[in-house]
């Protein structure tokens, strides 16, 4: 009881009222400190929000989906089982890993310059570009390309080739029909509001410089007799079958790049494994099921890849 009438005393308070208006006003200046930081904090995180907002504007307009109705944003996980699909087509990681980050880079830069896009996903698309190089033979640099759209994928191509020390020589086949015809699909403007053309490929393949510029293009359907006269001049290292991805169209192509692959061809057979089209792989087993030169040898994303004995 004394030591609590000491505590409780009016002296004993008027002494310890400096002491405890000191602890308060560190109590109070610590606050203040505390407010302080986190509104600045808080300014700090505003900030960085509001640039990673701008980042993320710059980066839609270059590789998002307002430009061209589809998406160039690589995430990581199709990306690796992409390098891991085309490492295994080719037998080098090393390689599959460079030529698809190269092709990635390609892609945007020609869609950033040309007129329309090159159709497909990304991934697909890389995966085509990166892998035809390290596939294709040697001793023939002929590339055909069934069904073109924009033209886009050739000057493509022609790029991975040439950096590959290669010197391509392209013809191209479609009917330029102003937009894009696929069976059961309905007939509309391309999202990119290009008209699909011949004039149209002429200014993408301008793109590739003179191998681009003397590109060889043939308007019709691959499956007219006169359409296939006028480019079985000559036997093809590449055939890129991207035409009508109907079964019976599909089989049809096919069994004329039978007559037209030069030995050790390899053969692109696009949307392969597409649940949209079906009819791809329906004819893709049948061919392979009767006698052909060709060789499936695996696939990478969504194409199919062929070898010609």
């Amino acid at each position: 009881m004394k030591s609590r009438s000491l505590l409780t005393s009016p002296a004993s308070r008027r002494l310890l009222r400096p002491v405890a208006d000191l602890i308060d006003q560190r109590i109070e200046r610590r606050l203040r400190s505390a407010a302080a930081r986190d509104a600045a904090d808080r300014e700090r995180l505003r900030e960085a929000v509001d640039l990673m907002k701008q980042h993320q504007l710059t980066l839609d307009l270059l590789l998002g989906s307002r430009a061209r109705g589809l998406s160039r944003i690589v995430h990581q996980g199709p990306l690796d089982r992409l390098q891991n699909e085309v490492a295994a087509l080719v037998g080098d990681r090393d390689a599959a890993v460079r030529n698809v980050a190269t092709a990635f880079r390609l892609l945007v830069a020609l869609e950033s310059l040309g007129v329309g896009r090159i159709a497909g996903g990304t991934m697909n698309i890389c995966g085509k570009l990166g892998t035809i190089p390290l596939l294709a033979p040697r001793d023939n640099d002929e590339i055909l390309e069934i069904g073109t759209l924009y033209g886009m994928f050739s000057t493509g191509l022609i790029r991975m080739m040439e950096r590959d020390g290669r010197s391509p020589g392209v013809t191209i086949v479609d009917p330029f029909a102003g937009v894009q015809l696929q069976p059961g699909t309905p007939q509309r403007p391309d999202p990119t509001g290009a008209p699909v053309d011949e004039h149209a490929v002429r200014t993408n393949l301008a793109l590739a410089g003179p191998a681009g510029a003397a590109a060889r293009i043939q308007r019709g359907f691959s499956e007219d007799p006169e359409t296939r006269a006028a480019v079985s001049d000559r036997s093809y290292g590449v055939i890129v079958v991207d035409g009508d991805h109907s079964a019976e169209g599909v089989l049809a192509d096919l069994q004329w790049a039978e007559r037209i692959a030069a030995p050790g061809a390899v053969i692109v057979l696009d949307d392969y494994g597409d649940p949209k089209w079906p009819g791809i792989k329906e004819a893709l087993d049948k061919h392979l099921a009767g006698g052909t030169r060709f060789t499936y040898l695996g696939k990478a994303s969504l194409s199919a890849y062929l070898r010609a004995a």
